[in-house]
């Protein structure tokens, strides 16, 4: 694979350091929010700058206060203290609500997503032109490009199955996805992931071709047994995504007999390497 810069947030910010966290569960990072205030104002206290913003917002009635999390991180003294933090989204929402022109780049930057996105509503084309080119910068060969579109399809059809039987929550999506991993890999989605060192990359752009045809059969099997049974609410749903994934699993078994080898691999397509564990978050009340 070839070599990737690793995106994130704080390659925003010129080189300036900004703390952030990495939460497993939710799958997203979370920022200091003084660290963000510090580079984009010329706050001599950003954190005094920061309650009085956050004082206006709240008399406001931004939400964005209500997403605050507090967090341990480590300080200038190198003690660890307790700070203002927000995921990624709630960053964007923070940067849009600072009036300074070091954040005009990050509006302008913000406003030229949406447009994208409106194009991708009237030219679907548009969007799928974009992963292709993502996957083929990372070194993904055209044959494995036309795979994996082909994998988004079929899963699309299992969860329209699914949404046929009452499933309209992604929570409830999320479940019946774990119940089929669980039964095949013996890990929820989440669990895979960790174990192959990832973080919100796709897990199934870091798996081997074996493990993708079992997580596809394990979806497929799902779908047309829902189809044949028609489960309806999420407890019916959970034993047919069960036996699914049984049916993936009796593949495996059978393959590890014949190989005398595990077929589940903790290596993935990065070209880095995360280093800090996973913390666990405290909602600020």
């Amino acid at each position: 694979m070839k070599e990737d810069k690793i995106e994130t947030i704080s390659n925003l910010f010129e080189g300036k350091e900004i703390r952030s966290i990495w939460n497993s569960e939710k799958e997203d990072y979370f920022f200091s929010v003084v660290d963000v205030i510090s580079v984009l104002t010329n706050s001599n206290i950003p954190r005094n700058y920061w309650s009085d913003l956050k004082r206006k917002l709240k008399e406001e009635g931004s939400q964005l206060h209500e997403n605050i999390v507090q967090l341990k991180m480590t300080a200038q003294d190198g003690k660890l203290r307790s700070t203002d933090t927000l995921d990624t989204k709630g960053i964007f929402r923070l940067i849009e609500s600072i009036p300074s022109p070091k954040a005009e780049p990050f509006k302008l930057w913000l406003a030229n997503l949406g447009s994208e996105r409106v194009d991708e509503v009237f030219d679907p084309e548009i969007a799928i032109d974009r992963a292709v080119e993502y996957y083929r910068r990372r070194g993904y060969s055209d044959k494995w490009i036309v795979d994996r579109l082909n994998e988004i399809v079929n899963r699309k059809g299992l969860t329209d199955v699914w949404k046929e039987g009452g499933i309209i929550e992604d929570k409830e999506y999320a479940i019946l996805t774990n119940e089929i991993y669980k039964e095949w890999s013996g890990m929820k989605a989440n669990e895979y992931k960790t174990f192959k060192g990832l973080r919100k990359e796709s897990l199934r752009d870091n798996m081997t071709d074996v493990e993708v045809l079992l997580a596809d059969l394990g979806e497929t099997a799902t779908r047309e047994l829902a189809k044949e049974y028609k489960p309806y609410g999420l407890n019916q749903n959970k034993e047919i995504a069960k036996r699914g994934g049984r049916i993936a699993k009796n593949t495996r078994d059978n393959l590890e007999k014949e190989l005398s080898k595990s077929v589940i691999s903790n290596q993935n397509n990065l070209s880095y390497k995360y280093l800090n564990e996973k913390v666990k978050l405290k909602n600020r009340k």
